[in-house]
């Protein structure tokens, strides 16, 4: 008589949960895959509202180096499956790509959806049922999966389980970060949740700058931190402070900083495309009866948002002394106190760390459980790298869950 096939559960189905059992689906395991969410993949499709950025392009060891003080450990899950890889698994999809200026990876439509459902029919035609409306609630005395469900609550038996249920950014998507207690009731040390890829605040703006430039982007600056190499980008003005990519970029130095000193120091480059002695020469022009507002307009095209954030964190004689003013506009000083809120960051930086979990990605403290995506402790910066581990890690932990479940009758 045949036996049957050992019968997994994945709980999350973000792309690492999909990941994860597209390879156990493939190997013959029946999967359940299971979610909070009325359907799958909604972070993944809000990334992806403004142009999905799958991975990056850049050399592999410029690319695992992102991963900062992880990159040991995520390089291990990125060699079987590095950026080229996943690009090659995509076009299996029937989803081609292309590869920006700037070296980010895209669909050539732009968009997450398409992709999505390509690989959900994937699944569906290997096998996987999905559950969805069904928020893990941790285990039974007997071990049985615990969920609540618009029907109430039932439970479920699996012979192996993966958790891939996001860090703590994006609530409102299913990421909410409410495994931490149910992981550490059975003594599994959390690195604490914090935001990552995240806006900052400043003690305060004035009334009138919120007024007049709240939300207005600060195109083509650079940013630094203390005496660090400045990036060329943009980010947003907001009512509180700073956010946007070159922020993003900058989020976990400025937020040790903070941590450590209880503010960060950034300096914004207003005209990185100038030199100092440029900006220097071209405001000790002759401006006669002009006010310096319409001399930096007319000299250096410095207007609206820019012109408004370097007046206002400049006192007035730094506009009366020329190359204190271009000293400002080459590197003007701005304060940071404190990171914006968990939910709102675009991802989440702690969580469980790689060494509770074994060469499998099985956590050691309880057998037959697997961690994979963000709610691993790991963080980096946008530009498909956050994507790129998670499809990673997923399918490193299904291929792990394949060689416990081989050591085990089915």
């Amino acid at each position: 008589m045949k036996q049957a096939p050992h019968r997994v559960a994945v709980i999350g189905g973000g792309p690492a949960g999909l990941m994860a059992a597209e390879v156990l689906a493939s190997a013959g395991v029946a999967v359940d895959l299971y979610d909070a969410m009325p359907s799958v993949g909604r972070k993944f499709l809000l990334a992806g509202v403004g142009g999905m950025n799958i991975t990056h392009a850049e050399p592999y060891d410029a690319f695992v180096g992102r991963y900062r003080e992880r990159a040991d450990e995520v390089r291990r899950l990125l060699d079987p499956f590095p950026p080229a890889v996943l690009r090659e698994w995509i076009h299996g999809l029937g989803i081609d790509t292309f590869v920006g200026s700037s070296g980010r990876v895209f669909p050539t439509e732009m968009k997450a959806a398409p992709l999505l459902r390509a690989w959900l029919k994937r699944l569906r035609d290997a096998g996987v049922t999905f559950h969805t409306r069904h928020r893990w609630l941790g285990w039974a005395p007997d071990g049985a999966l615990r969920f609540t469900t618009p029907d109430g609550e039932r439970q479920a038996e699996a012979d192996a389980v993966l958790l891939a249920l996001g860090g703590g950014s994006w609530a409102r998507l299913g990421s909410d970060g409410a495994w931490v207690g149910l992981l550490e009731a059975f003594g599994v040390s959390i690195a604490p949740l914090k935001p990552a890829n995240c806006g900052f605040e400043v003690d305060a703006w004035s009334a009138l700058l919120v007024e007049r430039f709240a939300g207005a982007p600060l195109k083509g600056i650079g940013l630094a931190l203390a005496d660090g190499p400045s990036r060329k980008g943009e980010c947003v003005l907001t009512a509180r402070g700073l956010e946007g990519s070159l922020v993003y970029a900058l989020s976990a130095e400025i937020r040790e900083q903070i941590r450590v000193h209880g503010h960060a120091t950034v300096r914004m480059d207003l005209l990185p495309d100038r030199t100092l002695g440029a900006v220097e020469q071209a405001l000790a022009r002759p401006r006669g009866s002009q006010s310096m507002a319409n001399h930096l307009r007319r000299q250096l095209r410095l207007d609206g948002v820019k012109a408004a954030l370097l007046r206002e964190l400049t006192d007035r004689p730094v506009w009366d002394d020329v190359p204190a003013l271009a000293n400002a506009i080459k590197a003007l000083p701005i304060t940071l106190v404190r990171a914006r809120p968990l939910d709102e960051a675009i991802s989440s930086a702690g969580g469980v760390p790689f060494e509770a979990l074994d060469e499998r990605s099985m956590l050691r403290l309880r057998p037959g459980v697997f961690c994979a995506g963000e709610m691993l402790d790991w963080e980096a910066p946008t530009g498909g790298y956050l994507l790129s581990a998670c499809f990673a890690s997923g399918r490193a932990a299904g291929r792990g869950m394949l060689d416990w479940l081989a050591g085990r009758n089915p």
